[in-house]
């Protein structure tokens, strides 16, 4: 075995960003550009249905602030987060917005709620039941949305439940603005839950007289207007996970993720690689050694064996695959078949880009496009293009970079969210006994 080595090498463009930031392993771009291109399409497919965004767990790793505020811009009026802290990044970045929390009511979190115009999704008669109690004490009327389970069995009203409190929708001053319910296998087309939930939905939906309704997901807005009602909530497909995975995908990838190269080493044929020495070299073989692993997102399951080939990166504008395990911070690559002089220490690697998708990536570590983009960048540079400005990020220096983002963009106008009411409203008619 030797170790190649190069006094001069040129390095990229990229490369040479990520040199000044030496505690990064790599660089992540997020395309804002296709993010709202991606929810462009979706408000098309879905007219005149509402197009949200969920955009929870940051943004499914992309960013909630930068999405928020890209996405704001491009028109799009309500935001979908799972909790109040992921609420509170929308708010800032979108003043203006409806923002819901998907995480429900709890007491102790009503002030929390009014403080930034933030409106729980309920899905537990306790839930509303302290939700009225805060409401009326405070006097806070911001609103809530009714989470109605048609098959998921994972939250929500049961049916017989939300039919219970039909009575107080009818008494009017019920704040609720919106009754949604959540789709369990809307990938599938021909899936017989689809039409059995899309039935019940709009059973107890019509009940609700007069408060907008939502049933989609991603996947549910490509099922045709019979289940888009007046409002649709797409999230993965926003940022370019296949919602139609038996069709080709129609959205636009939005990442691209691009790892170091920190060493180029010869093998010789019968020699092994990684952890375990589960790759062995058939033939005498050039190796790219590959500053990004399992701690930074990229999943032990892509790794490769002797009875198994791995996932491929590009390397010099052509695929290359893994060679050996993935281990917690590096990944080797076999680079043979590149001309000697194609790449060098120092250049980049795609590990998601040019032609490899997200949903590629998945298929490799063995699960779907949101994991995959939920785990990734924890240790890689974020570069942001298109949307509002350019911006670069890491973990270390997110406050350095807000600095800048202040100071180089006009701050939008921060509208106040409403104040309590100093009167508090009648009290609801009550609720049905269990």
């Amino acid at each position: 075995m030797n170790i190649v080595t190069d006094a001069k090498s040129q390095l990229t463009p990229e490369a040479n960003l990520l040199a000044a930031h030496p505690a990064a392993t790599g660089i992540l771009t997020i395309d804002l550009d296709a993010i709202i291109a991606n929810w462009r399409k979706l408000e098309k497919t879905a007219v005149p249905a509402e197009c949200a965004a969920v955009v929870k767990a940051n943004a499914y790793g992309c960013g909630a602030e930068q999405v928020s505020r890209a996405l704001a811009k491009a028109g799009c009026k309500t935001f979908f987060v799972a909790n109040i802290e992921e609420a509170a990044a929308v708010r800032a970045a979108a003043p203006q917005a409806t923002v819901y929390s998907l995480g429900g009511f709890f007491q102790q979190t009503g002030e929390a709620y009014a403080k930034i115009d933030c409106k729980p999704v309920i899905g537990d008669l306790n839930e509303l039941a302290e939700w009225d109690v805060f409401c009326r004490r405070s006097g806070w009327s911001g609103g809530a949305a009714i989470h109605i389970d048609t098959g998921m069995n994972r939250l929500g009203l049961t049916v017989s439940e939300a039919q219970g409190i039909i009575p107080r929708i009818n008494a009017g001053d019920h704040g609720i603005t919106l009754v949604m319910s959540h789709l369990v296998s809307a990938e599938l087309l021909n899936s017989p839950v689809n039409a059995r939930q899309l039935a019940s939905f709009r059973e107890i939906a019509s009940l609700f007289t007069g408060v907008p309704v939502s049933l989609a997901n991603s996947s549910g807005v490509f099922l045709g207007a019979q289940f888009q009602f007046e409002m649709v909530r797409p999230g993965c497909a926003l940022y370019g996970v296949n919602p139609t995975p038996e069709a080709d995908n129609p959205m636009q990838q939005v990442v691209d993720l691009k790892a170091r190269i920190v060493q180029i080493r010869n093998i010789d044929r019968g020699e092994t690689v990684g952890y375990g020495g589960t790759w062995t070299a058939r033939r005498p073989t050039r190796l790219a050694i590959v500053a990004a692993g399992y701690a930074d997102g990229y999943f032990r399951a892509a790794s490769a064996n002797d009875g198994t080939r791995g996932a491929e990166v590009v390397v010099a504008g052509k695929r290359c695959p893994i060679a050996g395990r993935v281990s917690m911070d590096l990944i080797a690559v076999d680079i043979t078949d590149l001309d000697k002089n194609a790449v060098r220490r120092g250049h980049m690697v795609t590990l998601i880009g040019e032609g490899i998708t997200v949903d590629e990536v998945a298929h490799h570590f063995g699960t779907i496009g949101y994991e995959v983009l939920t785990s990734l960048g924890r240790r890689f540079v974020r570069i942001y293009k298109g949307g509002d400005a350019v911006a670069a990020t890491s973990n270390a220096d997110a406050e350095k970079v807000d600095a800048v983002a202040e100071k180089s963009e006009p701050a939008a106008a921060q509208a106040a969210p409403p104040g309590l009411p100093t009167a508090a409203p009648p009290a609801p008619p009550p609720l049905p006994s269990a």
